[in-house]
């Protein structure tokens, strides 16, 4: 079904509807800090923050998959943890610490997971992988890779479809070994 707010006019059975979606004085102001760096943006107060990230900001790591946080590979870290970017609303992170895929390097040095990946084929297509490594970040600062079955679990809301998952349990396997 066609919400109100995706055309300007929708004509049904003869009769024309206008559309109820307000005029730009309806965005709101958020002050964003991703990656270490400080945004401001004008936005409306509706839109996610992986909208937000990828067509207003141009960070196009965090991937829309499902759009509705069955996926993962939409998952960045905020304050540390790890959040379904498709199910929050920018407006809700002001002054929130946001780590995304790009801001997990040091420079040109990798993080460890990042470079577990690599070394253990952690992906195929990739699209899932910035999600999966956000979310492999989040599972080793939280302590759950204490067994292949408890990292199965923690990573559980992460899907790959190309089943690169025996691949991706080597590279947090040696990511632990190389955070602790």
């Amino acid at each position: 079904m066609i919400g109100p707010n995706l055309l300007s006019a929708v004509s049904v059975e003869g009769v024309e509807r206008k559309s109820t979606a307000g005029p730009t004085s309806d965005l709101v102001n958020v002050n964003l800090k991703i990656n270490g760096t400080a945004y401001s943006l004008d936005v409306d107060p509706r839109v996610t923050l992986l909208d937000a990230l990828r067509e207003r900001l141009h960070l196009t790591g965090s991937k829309k998959g499902c759009d509705h946080g069955q996926c993962g590979a939409c998952t960045v870290l905020i304050n540390g943890r790890r959040i379904n970017s498709c199910l929050t609303l920018a407006v809700m992170h002001e002054g929130d610490e946001i780590t995304t895929i790009e801001g997990l390097a040091n420079g040109d040095e990798l993080h460890p997971v990042q470079a577990a990946f690599i070394e253990h084929d952690g992906f195929q297509c990739g699209y899932c992988t910035p999600g999966q490594i956000c979310s492999a970040v989040a599972l080793l600062k939280e302590n759950h890779a204490n067994s292949d079955d408890e990292i199965r679990e923690w990573m559980s809301g992460n899907i790959c479809r190309c089943g690169a998952y025996p691949n991706i349990l080597a590279a947090i396997k040696e990511a632990k070994t190389k955070t602790t």
